[in-house]
Protein backbone atom coordinates (compact mmCIF):
# COMPACT_ATOMS: atom_id res chain seq x y z
CA UNK A 1 0.00 0.00 0.00
CA UNK A 2 1.34 3.48 -0.86
CA UNK A 3 0.07 6.30 1.09
CA UNK A 4 0.44 10.01 0.90
CA UNK A 5 -0.05 13.12 3.28
CA UNK A 6 -1.09 16.87 2.22
CA UNK A 7 -1.11 19.98 4.08
CA UNK A 8 -3.51 22.26 3.35
CA UNK A 9 -3.86 26.02 4.78
CA UNK A 10 -6.76 29.03 3.83
CA UNK A 11 -7.44 32.38 5.45
CA UNK A 12 -10.45 34.80 4.46
CA UNK A 13 -11.24 38.25 5.41
CA UNK A 14 -14.00 38.34 7.11
CA UNK A 15 -17.21 41.29 6.58
CA UNK A 16 -20.50 41.96 7.72
CA UNK A 17 -23.41 41.14 5.40
CA UNK A 18 -21.99 38.14 3.86
CA UNK A 19 -22.99 34.34 4.42
CA UNK A 20 -20.35 32.40 6.15
CA UNK A 21 -20.00 29.06 4.42
CA UNK A 22 -17.98 26.90 6.44
CA UNK A 23 -17.64 22.85 5.71
CA UNK A 24 -19.96 22.83 3.01
CA UNK A 25 -22.71 24.49 5.79
CA UNK A 26 -24.08 27.89 5.90
CA UNK A 27 -23.33 29.44 9.55
CA UNK A 28 -25.69 31.81 11.18
CA UNK A 29 -23.09 34.95 11.42
CA UNK A 30 -23.25 38.40 10.99
CA UNK A 31 -20.20 38.09 9.31
CA UNK A 32 -18.98 35.75 6.34
CA UNK A 33 -15.98 35.60 4.45
CA UNK A 34 -14.89 37.53 1.41
CA UNK A 35 -14.53 35.94 -1.68
CA UNK A 36 -14.30 35.55 -5.23
CA UNK A 37 -16.37 31.99 -4.66
CA UNK A 38 -18.58 30.86 -1.57
CA UNK A 39 -15.42 31.79 0.31
CA UNK A 40 -15.80 28.47 2.28
CA UNK A 41 -12.21 28.45 3.97
CA UNK A 42 -12.61 25.15 5.44
CA UNK A 43 -12.88 23.33 2.11
CA UNK A 44 -10.70 25.57 0.38
CA UNK A 45 -7.74 24.39 2.62
CA UNK A 46 -9.05 20.64 2.12
CA UNK A 47 -8.69 20.34 -1.38
CA UNK A 48 -5.18 22.31 -1.25
CA UNK A 49 -4.29 19.14 1.29
CA UNK A 50 -5.77 16.79 -1.22
CA UNK A 51 -4.11 18.32 -4.10
CA UNK A 52 -0.91 18.93 -1.81
CA UNK A 53 -0.55 14.97 -1.23
CA UNK A 54 -0.63 14.17 -5.00
CA UNK A 55 1.89 17.18 -5.87
CA UNK A 56 -0.89 18.83 -8.59
CA UNK A 57 -0.72 22.26 -7.23
CA UNK A 58 -2.78 24.17 -5.37
CA UNK A 59 -6.67 25.09 -5.48
CA UNK A 60 -5.88 28.61 -7.50
CA UNK A 61 -4.65 26.66 -9.80
CA UNK A 62 -6.93 24.53 -10.78
CA UNK A 63 -9.79 27.27 -9.89
CA UNK A 64 -8.34 30.62 -10.25
CA UNK A 65 -9.92 33.74 -8.60
CA UNK A 66 -9.50 35.76 -11.39
CA UNK A 67 -12.06 33.37 -13.80
CA UNK A 68 -15.38 34.22 -14.29
CA UNK A 69 -16.05 30.44 -14.21
CA UNK A 70 -15.78 30.43 -10.54
CA UNK A 71 -17.16 33.58 -9.03
CA UNK A 72 -19.39 32.84 -6.79
CA UNK A 73 -19.26 29.08 -7.19
CA UNK A 74 -19.71 26.88 -4.60
CA UNK A 75 -16.87 25.16 -2.56
CA UNK A 76 -18.87 21.87 -2.62
CA UNK A 77 -18.27 21.58 -6.41
CA UNK A 78 -14.58 22.70 -6.12
CA UNK A 79 -14.20 19.62 -3.41
CA UNK A 80 -16.09 17.28 -5.61
CA UNK A 81 -13.46 18.13 -8.84
CA UNK A 82 -10.59 17.84 -6.78
CA UNK A 83 -11.98 14.29 -5.55
CA UNK A 84 -12.32 13.61 -9.54
CA UNK A 85 -8.84 14.38 -9.85
CA UNK A 86 -7.66 12.02 -6.66
CA UNK A 87 -9.33 9.29 -8.20
CA UNK A 88 -8.48 9.79 -11.43
CA UNK A 89 -4.81 9.26 -10.13
CA UNK A 90 -5.87 6.01 -8.63
CA UNK A 91 -6.24 7.41 -4.90
CA UNK A 92 -8.60 7.52 -2.14
CA UNK A 93 -9.25 9.49 0.75
CA UNK A 94 -7.80 7.35 4.34
CA UNK A 95 -8.99 10.52 6.24
CA UNK A 96 -8.97 14.43 7.03
CA UNK A 97 -8.67 16.57 9.51
CA UNK A 98 -9.76 19.55 9.57
CA UNK A 99 -9.28 22.93 12.66
CA UNK A 100 -10.67 25.61 11.77
CA UNK A 101 -9.60 29.11 13.96
CA UNK A 102 -12.31 31.43 14.20
CA UNK A 103 -13.21 33.51 17.08
CA UNK A 104 -17.29 33.78 16.88
CA UNK A 105 -19.57 32.38 16.12
CA UNK A 106 -19.39 29.12 18.05
CA UNK A 107 -18.66 26.19 15.51
CA UNK A 108 -19.64 23.13 17.78
CA UNK A 109 -23.09 23.11 16.59
CA UNK A 110 -22.31 22.91 13.22
CA UNK A 111 -19.38 20.29 13.63
CA UNK A 112 -20.86 16.53 12.94
CA UNK A 113 -22.74 18.67 10.02
CA UNK A 114 -19.20 19.71 8.40
CA UNK A 115 -18.29 16.30 8.69
CA UNK A 116 -21.05 14.63 7.07
CA UNK A 117 -21.21 17.10 4.30
CA UNK A 118 -17.46 16.50 3.52
CA UNK A 119 -17.57 12.66 3.91
CA UNK A 120 -20.90 12.85 1.47
CA UNK A 121 -18.83 14.90 -1.04
CA UNK A 122 -15.53 12.40 -0.85
CA UNK A 123 -17.61 9.75 -1.06
CA UNK A 124 -16.26 8.14 2.97
CA UNK A 125 -17.45 7.42 6.39
CA UNK A 126 -18.32 9.69 7.97
CA UNK A 127 -15.38 8.72 10.91
CA UNK A 128 -12.42 9.50 7.99
CA UNK A 129 -13.01 13.51 8.80
CA UNK A 130 -12.63 15.33 11.78
CA UNK A 131 -13.56 18.70 11.93
CA UNK A 132 -12.04 20.52 14.77
CA UNK A 133 -12.74 24.61 15.68
CA UNK A 134 -10.43 26.57 17.93
CA UNK A 135 -10.28 30.30 18.77
CA UNK A 136 -6.99 32.39 19.36
CA UNK A 137 -7.84 34.08 22.61
CA UNK A 138 -8.86 37.60 20.90
CA UNK A 139 -5.17 37.23 19.57
CA UNK A 140 -3.96 38.46 15.88
CA UNK A 141 -6.32 39.23 13.02
CA UNK A 142 -8.31 36.00 14.29
CA UNK A 143 -9.24 37.04 18.00
CA UNK A 144 -10.22 40.65 16.57
CA UNK A 145 -12.87 38.69 14.19
CA UNK A 146 -11.20 40.04 10.88
CA UNK A 147 -10.73 36.83 9.26
CA UNK A 148 -11.05 32.77 9.84
CA UNK A 149 -7.87 30.77 8.89
CA UNK A 150 -8.09 26.54 8.65
CA UNK A 151 -5.56 24.08 8.60
CA UNK A 152 -5.91 21.07 6.68
CA UNK A 153 -4.09 17.25 6.36
CA UNK A 154 -5.25 14.74 4.26
CA UNK A 155 -4.10 11.15 4.02
CA UNK A 156 -4.47 9.53 0.28
CA UNK A 157 -3.92 5.81 0.43
CA UNK A 158 -3.29 3.85 -2.93
CA UNK A 159 -4.16 -0.02 -3.01
CA UNK A 160 -1.27 -1.72 -5.16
Amino acid sequence: MDIRIGNGYDVHALAEGLPLWLGGIEIESPLGCIAHSDGDVAIHALCDALLGALALGDIGRHFPDTSDEFKGIDSKLLLARVMELVQAEGWSVGNADITIAMQRPKLAPYINQMRECLSSIMKIDVERVSVKATTTEKLGFVGRSEGCEVYAVALLVKEQ
